[in-house]
């Protein structure tokens, strides 16, 4: 059943929040230290985590003055649709970890600020009650879900038609996470799932029969990696939705180019939040290679690291579409549920529209002109 909008009622605010990092602290207060390694930690030490927040830093702004401001706004083309800002809310599961109420809370505050959103595979919340919550706000912007194929392809597909089903407006397969990363932090405290949390989009989907290995063969690639999506599988993915797909986690080139030759429609910019390999090139230094492969065809969302209305405004520039946010997400939502993640949205646009400003930007189209040039390939 939806979650009762008794349980969605305004929280308030812990006092002094007043920016993504005062919400980061005070959740982190909150949170018991083997649900917080599991959220907010990365892979191995941890170096790719803390370098896409160091990236987007270093990056350097160049601000033009006294130009026409008046009129201006955030709008973004994506997708076909017009959204109010180029903010999205990223895939991420077990909400409830974070909140009671869960991806319903995230929903309702990203629909009410117009935020899109991409719900998880691993929600801990159904993907059709999820839609129930975000899909009739007005103003709302793009609901799309994310896919990890699983070696069940005929679950898979039911999924993707629940997900049609549902409302959902487009399909985000994630392609960098054939195995999952060493989770040091994490393996340290001992995180386990409570009960009454769990991937339920993925309940009843049939669990793969061990296999027998010879002696010598890998655990990983003569077994688990034998089932790993590859190209073929994105064209099959094709076959049998009629959404469109982006492609979440490319990083080279190459990969862009042969995702614009398989019909993608679009490209996220990611290293899964520093949480599968560590070392990984950032994202802030990744997209603008991207964005020069692609050249245009298709539009391009990057992730990872972005704490300010400034880190979006660079961005822009450097050759996105839009954005999408996170850690900080999860951090409001611990905070105040869906009061938290409407204020975590509500500072990044505000805080956007303030470096537009002060850069002399009306509107996101001159985003570019905001670079100090000696860094726009960072």
């Amino acid at each position: 059943m939806q979650v009762p909008p008794s349980r969605l009622a305004p929280q308030p605010l812990p006092e002094g929040v007043v920016s993504l990092l005062d919400h980061a602290i005070h959740a982190r207060s909150l949170l018991d230290e083997p649900t917080w390694a599991y959220l907010f930690g990365g892979a191995a030490d941890e170096i790719t985590l803390e370098c896409n927040l160091h990236a987007w830093r270093h990056i350097e702004l160049l601000p033009r003055v006294l130009r026409p401001l008046a009129g201006g706004h955030t709008r973004v083309e994506l997708l076909g649709r017009t959204l109010a800002h180029p903010i999205l809310i990223a895939p991420m599961a077990y909400q409830h970890l974070a909140h009671p109420d869960g991806e319903h809370a995230t929903a309702l505050a990203a629909a009410a600020l117009g935020a899109g959103m991409v719900l998880s595979t691993q929600s801990s919340s159904p993907l059709d009650e999820v839609a129930a919550t975000f899909l009739p706000v007005p103003g709302r912007g793009p609901l799309w879900f994310q896919l990890y194929l699983q070696e069940d392809r005929g679950f898979t597909e039911e999924l993707v038609h629940r997900a049609e089903r549902a409302g959902y407006e487009a399909l985000v397969l994630t392609v960098d996470a054939p195995v999952q990363g060493v989770r040091d932090r994490e393996r340290r405290a001992g995180f386990r799932l409570p009960p009454g949390v769990s991937a339920v989009n993925l309940a009843h989907m049939r669990t793969a029969a061990t296999r027998t290995l010879d002696s010598g063969q890998s655990a990983l690639f003569d077994d688990l990696l034998t089932h790993a999506p590859t190209w073929n599988d994105v064209a099959w993915l094709h076959s049998i939705t009629r959404l469109p797909i982006l492609l979440k986690g490319i990083l080279h080139p190459d990969d862009a180019r042969e995702a614009l030759a398989c019909g993608a429609a679009g490209l996220i910019v990611s290293n899964h939040g520093g949480r599968t390999l560590d070392t990984s090139i950032t994202t802030a230094a990744a997209l603008p290679r991207i964005a020069q492969a692609v050249r245009g065809d298709i539009p391009i969302l990057v992730d990872g690291g972005i704490r300010r209305g400034t880190d979006v405004l660079k961005a822009m520039a450097l050759g996105a579409n839009a954005v999408l946010v996170g850690r900080p997400v999860l951090h409001g939502l611990a905070n105040a549920g869906a009061t938290g993640v409407a204020h975590v949205l509500r500072l990044l646009r505000d805080e956007l529209e303030i470096a537009m400003a002060l850069c002399g930007c009306r509107t996101l189209d001159q985003a570019g002109s905001a670079l100090n040039s000696h860094n726009s390939g960072t």
